[in-house]
């Protein structure tokens, strides 16, 4: 197949060659020098394995369950805001983590409405940040339980840090006449990116459909964004309140701390995600895998502990399970891939990982995700770190 890609990187570099400037710009987001969104994947490539040439398994199991949902590998797709880099967005990831046996997770800051995605996947679940009153916030997580969502994702890790050392990229706040003309160099200098929007009939929607009151027009990303700017942001009552709100699946992501991992477990959520947003919020956080260790043995027998942030390899999530995870959450990677070839590209960046974890686990001697530990993975001295301890 002329499109199939080996490495995720390689994805990358064909979504970099394929999406204007600014498109391509936002998706590496990070934020001020970038410390923690180089260290998400340098500290992956500081720890080693310590594998086994005989005696190895012919056979190797990746299926576990995220809240409650049956998954063929240890890998879920993460919320990302408006996938505005293919014309399917984020139908197309939901139709690729189907065919692929794998969950969603849609962003309440999506280009596509939540029942077209869970008409696509039924294993989605519905992501929202702590933005308006609680009556809002109820409004929202309703519309979210009669779409079909599977489970609720909550948001906390933001700190909304401006400012960039490499330049942030320029994004309108709608795509008017005005938006066209300026951007028209960077779209011209990517036909094959213009062509698949001409082809659909369609321009790059930068709107928040989920977010939308019924009868109300869609607001627009950076309207929406506003408005989460200006809420106070929540307490860990506002959290169990939420939680009891939803009286489903409910996973908290943006932990980095044990203390933070113990408050909430006391909330009562379902599972929590080691993360620090990929980089983008407060800078020189460290990567969630160097976090993930202290958190999995304070409340791993409690909850379900998933990680978030830095993954690239097969051999990553199996690092990330060794060390404390039940699987892990995927951003830029299937991003890359969606920018590369839509739907296929998500699914080959899926296969990419499939890929990888089972040549790990066959290094490793093991015949299941479920057997991996620590002891499978070699930890430089002063790699890992405990905070709120």
């Amino acid at each position: 197949m002329s499109g199939w890609f080996e490495t995720v990187t390689e994805a990358q570099r064909r979504a970099r060659k394929r999406l204007p400037k600014s498109v391509y710009s936002a998706l590496l987001a990070g934020s001020e020098k970038g410390v923690s969104y180089d260290d998400n994947t340098t500290a992956f490539t500081q720890l080693g394995f310590a594998p086994h040439v005989a005696g190895l398994s012919a056979k190797r199991e990746m299926a576990t369950t995220v809240m409650g949902q049956d998954i063929s590998l240890p890998v879920i797709i993460s919320p990302t805001g408006v996938q505005a880099v293919h014309p399917d967005g984020e139908v197309a990831v939901a139709r690729a983590a189907a065919a692929r046996g794998t969950a969603m997770g849609l962003s309440s800051f999506a280009s596509k409405p939540l029942a077209d995605v869970v008409e696509a996947n039924p294993q989605t679940f519905f992501q929202v940040y702590w933005m308006g009153t609680r009556d809002v916030m109820l409004q929202r997580m309703e519309r979210a339980r009669a779409a079909g969502a599977k489970g609720l994702i909550v948001t906390l890790d933001w700190s909304f840090s401006h400012g960039r050392d490499w330049g942030s990229p320029k994004i309108p706040e709608r795509l008017d006449l005005k938006a066209m003309l300026r951007f028209a160099p960077e779209t011209l200098s990517r036909p094959r990116w213009l062509l698949d929007f001409l082809k659909s009939g369609s321009i790059p929607d930068l709107t928040a459909p989920n977010i939308a009151e019924p009868g109300s027009p869609a607001p627009t990303f950076f309207g929406a964004y506003g408005e989460w700017m200006q809420t106070p942001p929540p307490s860990w009552e506002d959290v169990a309140w939420l939680r009891e709100q939803w009286g489903g699946p409910f996973l908290l992501k943006g932990i980095c701390r044990v203390d933070d991992a113990k408050r909430a477990v006391d909330a009562g959520v379902t599972a929590i995600s080691v993360s620090n947003h990929g980089g983008n919020n407060l800078d020189a956080t460290p990567a969630p895998i160097r976090v993930l260790p202290s958190i999995a043995e304070a409340v791993g027998h409690q909850v379900e502990v998933l990680l978030d942030g830095g993954i690239r390899r097969g051999s990553d999530v199996v690092k990330a399970v060794a060390l404390g995870a039940r699987a892990v959450m995927i951003g830029r990677a299937y991003l890359w891939g969606l920018a590369a070839g839509g739907q296929t590209g998500v699914e080959n960046v899926l296969d990419v990982l499939r890929g990888g974890i089972d040549s790990a686990l066959l290094g490793l001697g093991r015949s299941s995700i479920h057997e991996l530990s620590a002891d499978d993975v070699v930890i430089p001295r002063g790699f890992t770190r405990s905070l709120g301890v």
